[in-house]
Order: C-alpha cells, then sequence, then structure tokens
C-alpha cells in the first residue's frame, strides 16, 4: 500500500504508530512482542526511526521488512541524508524495494555531533528536499512522506521561511506529511491553514505523544522546538503533588485522547502515535477512538 494513495483515495481517519529499533538485538524479541501487541490498534501504517549518522540504519530495514512479512503491518521506514552519498542512499532503496516496502519518510537528519557540518552536508543532499528529489529520480515508483515542524524548525529563521521549506519538499515530490511531535492542537491547524494559503494541499498527519511522566515531558521540551499549554502543565503538576507519578500519566493519558479525538473531529487526515515502543498508552487511545481494543 502506497500512503499517499491511500490518503488520496480514502477520508476515513486513521491511527499510524512510530517505532525505534532498539540498540542491541538481544532486545528484538520484547520489542516485536510489542508490535504483535499494538497491532490492535489496526494503524494504517507503522514508521521505524533511522539513526543519524547510520546509528541503526541495518535495524531500520529489518524490523521494516519483519513488520511487513511477519505481522502485516505496513511499514514507513525513515532515511536521513545526512553524511550520506548517492552509493550508499541507492544501496538503502534497493534494500527497500527488495524487502517490497513501499513506503519512506525523507529526513535530513540531525547533525551528528562529531561530524563537521560541511562534511556533514557535502556530499549534495543539504536538505531533505533534495533526499526527496533524489529518491523521486531513482526510485519513482517510492512513496515518500516528509517532516513538518508546525513550531518551526529549530534552524529556520522565522516561521515563513519554514513553512516555504516544507513547500519545498512537497513540490520535490513528498506525497504527504508527519509532523513533530504537537501538544496544542491550535498550532497544528494553524500550519495547515497556513500550508494552505500557499497551496499545499498535501495531507499532514499530526504527531501525538502521550504524556507519561514530568521527567520525561521535560526531557522532550528540552530537545524540542514545541509549544506547550499552559493549563496543562497546571494539570500535570497538580495531579503529580495530589496523586504522584500514576496520577500524572493518567492524566497525560486523558490529554492524550481528548487531543486525539479533537485532531480528527477537526479534519486530520489521522494521528499518528509516538509509542516509544511501549504498547499501554498508545493501545488505550485507540480504544477509546474506536480503532482497538482499550
Amino acid at each position: 500500500m502506497r500512503i499517499g494513495e491511500h490518503l488520496a483515495n480514502n477520508k476515513a481517519p486513521f491511527l499510524s504508530l512510530e517505532f525505534f529499533p532498539p540498540k542491541d538485538k538481544k532486545n528484538y524479541d520484547a520489542f516485536f512482542e510489542t508490535v504483535d501487541k499494538l497491532r490492535a490498534a489496526n494503524p494504517l501504517f507503522a514508521s521505524v526511526t533511522y539513526g543519524a549518522g547510520g546509528g541503526t540504519q541495518e535495524g531500520t530495514l529489518e524490523i521494516s521488512a519483519r513488520l511487513k512479512k511477519d505481522f502485516g503491518l505496513e511499514p514507513m521506514p525513515h532515511y536521513t541524508c545526512v553524511g550520506a552519498s548517492q552509493k550508499r542512499i541507492r544501496a538503502f532503496l534497493d534494500e527497500l524495494e527488495g524487502a517490497g516496502v513501499e513506503n519512506a519518510l525523507a529526513l535530513r537528519g540531525d547533525l551528528p555531533p562529531d561530524m563537521d557540518r560541511d562534511m556533514a552536508l557535502g556530499n549534495g543532499f543539504s536538505y531533505a528536499s533534495d533526499l526527496i528529489s533524489f529518491v523521486r529520480e531513482e526510485k519513482p515508483g517510492l512513496c515518500l512522506g516528509a517532516a513538518a515542524y508546525p513550531n518551526a524548525h529549530p534552524e529556520s529563521p522565522t516561521i515563513r521561511k519554514d513553512l516555504e521549506t516544507t513547500k519545498i519538499k512537497t513540490d520535490a515530490g513528498a506525497s504527504f506529511l508527519v509532523t513533530q511531535v504537537v501538544f496544542d492542537n491550535r498550532v497544528y491547524f494553524d500550519f495547515v491553514d497556513r500550508l494552505r494559503a500557499m497551496g499545499v494541499d498535501t495531507p499532514v498527519i499530526p504527531g501525538v505523544l502521550p504524556i507519561r511522566s514530568l521527567a520525561s515531558l521535560r526531557f522532550i521540551l528540552s530537545k524540542c522546538s514545541v509549544s506547550f499549554p499552559g493549563p496543562l502543565i497546571a494539570e500535570l503538576e497538580r495531579a503529580e503533588a495530589e496523586g504522584g507519578p500514576e496520577a500524572v500519566r493518567e492524566a497525560g493519558l486523558a490529554h492524550a485522547v481528548r487531543q486525539t479525538r479533537e485532531l480528527l473531529d477537526g479534519g486530520a487526515p489521522g494521528a499518528h502515535l509516538y509509542t516509544l515502543n511501549k504498547p499501554g498508552m498508545c493501545l488505550h487511545i485507540a480504544g477509546e477512538l474506536g480503532f482497538g481494543a482499550a
């Protein structure tokens, strides 16, 4: 199934999932047990992240192939072009084709801390749009998605410039967009409205991350330039003061259910759940919204 074609021809809302490959193969059995449990959420597709600079590239390929072959899930492996040569990208694309994978998420990727910026971007792939254009020529049958940043990418000088960069990705051939995690739905809908005003009609799938703890939330906010609703912070802090970590988890889960329902009711084509390789909260969201067992 090519995700872009499905989105063009089907308007029913959906959930999709994101996994990351375990760094150690001894953890693969537990990982695939999680995958098996999350099939109950009936995801339209499952993305598999890709290590910056090649950290988990082999795992991305292996897991993507197994998701399709052993679990009947539609895989969407990530691919980053930082530090990559045309030869290496071609090899990766050939392996995807050999595994019957029809979709990929094209990313520039984070700059490795131990690599000079000019070296990292010196192979003709300075932006995700460069990778998208290259893949469109090499493998026109592969369906490509791209990342979007409703709060703007941290390297973008202005929100307008970030929107223009997003449009360049779709003009280059991205069939759909998946956003960085969004906690405030107003930011997502405003982002989509701005893209539509620029003539971009590409589907934009919002990323949803269930909040597990205040500590994990603070870590995420320290790594990502995302806005967070003040009333929700107050709610989580109150939950922690009154009921401890479990109360925070329950409040975070309730927010994720409300948020996802509002996104779908408001016209989002689907919601992309960041699983963190844990099944419980995502299965609950799917069950509450009628996609699977609670």
